[in-house]
C-alpha cells in the first residue's frame, strides 16, 4: 500500500533516525511511503497550551495535505493522539469536521500500524542488549497502545525485557507541562529514571522520542550510564 509518514517536527530536528528506520522498515516490507516535506508540526503546542485557534491554523494545512492518503503512520504516540483523538475535538462544530473525523480514521502510531493493520510482528531485527520500555501517556492512554511494541520487541534475537516498576507512570515531560512546571517534571522524570535503573537495563526504548528527550537529558545531568533509543531503530537493527 502507499503509506503516508507523518514526521514530527521534533523527531526531523532531533531524532531522525527514528524517521529513517520507519522508513526503511516500511519499503522493506514491500510498500510505497510517502512523506510530505512541508508538513512539520501537528499544532499540538498551541492546543496543549489553550490556543486552538492557532492550533487549527497549522491542524488546516494537516486535513489538506493529507485528507487524500490511504494510510497515515506516525513514529510518535503524541502526536498521532493528537491528529486520531483530537483533531475531531478541535474541529467540532466546523466545515471541517468530517475531514477530521475521515482523517482520524486513517492514521497510526507506528508500532499499532505494524502488529494490528499490517499483523508484523517479527522484522527480523537483532539488538543485543537488556531493554526496559517506556509508554508514554499519549500512546498508553490515548491510543491504547501497550502490547504491540511489547510483541515487536518479542521478537528482537538477542534482546532482553526488563519491565520497569513504574512502567505506566509518566515521566514527567507532557509538552508543555515540563515548561510550565519545571520542577514537578523534574521530580517525576527522576523517580521514572531510577525506576529504569533498577532494572540493570541498558537501554530505555519507547515509541515516543519527546519522552526519551527528556528522560536522557535528566540522566546525562545525573552522569548515568543508561541510554535512550526510539522503538523503530531497535526493530531497524540488524
Amino acid at each position: 500500500m502507499k503509506i503516508t509518514l507523518f514526521i514530527p517536527c521534533f523527531i526531523d530536528a532531533c531524532f531522525p533516525k527514528a524517521g529513517v528506520s520507519a522508513v526503511e522498515i516500511l519499503e522493506r516490507l514491500g510498500h510505497t511511503i510517502d512523506y510530505p516535506k512541508e508538513l512539520t508540526c501537528c499544532g499540538q503546542p498551541a492546543f496543549n497550551s489553550g490556543y486552538w485557534e492557532e492550533s487549527r491554523t497549522t491542524a488546516i494545512k494537516v486535513l489538506e495535505r493529507l485528507k487524500a492518503t490511504e494510510v497515515v503512520v506516525i513514529v510518535s504516540g503524541s502526536c498521532g493522539a493528537m491528529i486520531k483523538n483530537f483533531y475531531p475535538e478541535l474541529f467540532a462544530g466546523t466545515e471541517h469536521e468530517e475531514a477530521a473525523r475521515t482523517l482520524s480514521a486513517k492514521v497510526y502510531e507506528f508500532s499499532d500500524f505494524l502488529v494490528t493493520k499490517l499483523g508484523v510482528t517479527d522484522l527480523g531485527a537483532q539488538f543485543p542488549h537488556k531493554v526496559t520500555f517506556h509508554d508514554g501517556c499519549h500512546g498508553l492512554r490515548e491510543l491504547g497502545i501497550k502490547q504491540q511494541p511489547r510483541k515487536l520487541l518479542s521478537h528482537v534475537r538477542g534482546l532482553e525485557l526488563v519491565e520497569m516498576g513504574e512502567v505506566e507512570s509518566c515521566c514527567g515531560f507532557g509538552g508543555t507541562f515540563s515548561a510550565k512546571f519545571p520542577m514537578i517534571s523534574t521530580a517525576m522524570g527522576e523517580n521514572k529514571c531510577g525506576s529504569a535503573l533498577e532494572t540493570g537495563a541498558e537501554y530505555i526504548v519507547s515509541n515516543d522520542s519527546s519522552c526519551l528527550m527528556h528522560i536522557q537529558g535528566l540522566l546525562d545531568r545525573e552522569g548515568k550510564p543508561l541510554r535512550t533509543i526510539h522503538l523503530a531503530e531497535v526493530l531497524n537493527h540488524r
